[in-house]
């Protein structure tokens, strides 16, 4: 009898590490097929990469929130060098961009011509850079470039 229970108790260790490994091959699967399905946002989450879009033109459509219309629009264009370069309202402007691991975004000092425009135009062109510059994350999210900060956030539309 105890010679019994002693071959059921060593037959359940040694089948358990198989019953284990048909598990995870089952679970590894079922995530395999979910990540096929999910958005590249969820798969930024499960530790996927995004390249950063380099060489397209974008339009700032809002930043922290408020909608930016009309013709003083602020653009942008990062190259494969990493130079930032566009219009921020009144005054074209260049940095340097630096794309980072885990959506990271950081801008180097920023220059600027010194055009003068309206008080309001200005304004808004100086929220804009600061936003820029304190920027700290990027994303894109349903056709947008989205970049964060202390400022809020930033939403761009891609330029044609």
């Amino acid at each position: 009898m105890r010679s019994r229970v002693f071959l059921l108790a060593l037959a359940a260790v040694l089948l358990a590490p198989a019953a284990d490994a048909a598990s995870t091959r089952k679970a590894q699967q079922q995530e395999q097929q979910g990540e096929q399905g999910k958005s590249s946002e969820d798969q930024v989450q499960a530790g996927k990469e995004k390249t950063f879009p380099t060489n397209a033109q974008w339009t700032l459509v809002s930043l922290g929130g408020r909608d930016f219309t009309g013709p003083n629009r602020p653009t942008m264009q990062l190259d494969g060098n990493y130079r930032i370069k566009g219009f921020a309202g009144c005054n074209t402007f260049s940095a340097t961009a630096y794309p980072q691991a885990r959506q990271g975004f950081a801008v180097s000092a920023i220059a600027q011509t010194k055009k003068a425009c309206e008080p309001g135009v200005m304004a808004a062109e100086k929220e804009f850079l600061v936003a820029l510059r304190t920027s700290g994350f990027w994303d894109l999210r349903g056709g947008f470039l989205v970049i964060k900060g202390a400022k809020g956030e930033m939403k761009f539309d891609r330029a044609l």
